[in-house]
């Protein structure tokens, strides 16, 4: 199945929009939208919505991970929202869960951005 991959901005964040099936075969352009905005652009927070996302298999989410390291090792912030429930799983089995930032609905990731884009130090996360 062909992935759809769009982003979109709304002052607080830069959301990536999925819509389809990210496996070995479509991961990379999920990547290279991903690197692109945090090694060249520097997005300072990412949201992926995953609510139209159908599957996602384990190149997927190898994909997310290395966003994440990447994101993280620039001070920069990715989180995820929408997974159904097979996604679900598939973190919570890995442990992910608690790794990503994850959300049921963007406002909720909207409002995590907002709660975490500073730390009690007053410095940016």
């Amino acid at each position: 199945m062909i992935v759809n991959i769009t982003t979109r901005s709304n002052g607080i964040a830069t959301i990536i929009d999925v819509k389809g099936e990210i496996t070995l075969y479509n991961a990379p352009e999920l990547r290279k939208v991903l690197m692109d905005l945090f090694k060249v652009k520097k997005t300072p927070r990412v949201i992926v919505n995953m609510m139209n996302a159908g599957y996602i298999d384990s190149a997927g989410v190898a994909c997310l991970v290395e966003a994440l390291k990447v994101a993280r090792e620039a001070k920069l912030g990715l989180a995820l929202f929408g997974l159904n429930r097979v996604a679900k799983e598939v973190f919570e089995l890995t442990r992910l869960i608690n790794v990503f930032d994850v959300y049921d609905t963007e406002e909720e990731a909207l409002r995590g951005v907002r709660a975490t884009s500073v730390s009690s130090s007053g410095t940016a996360v």
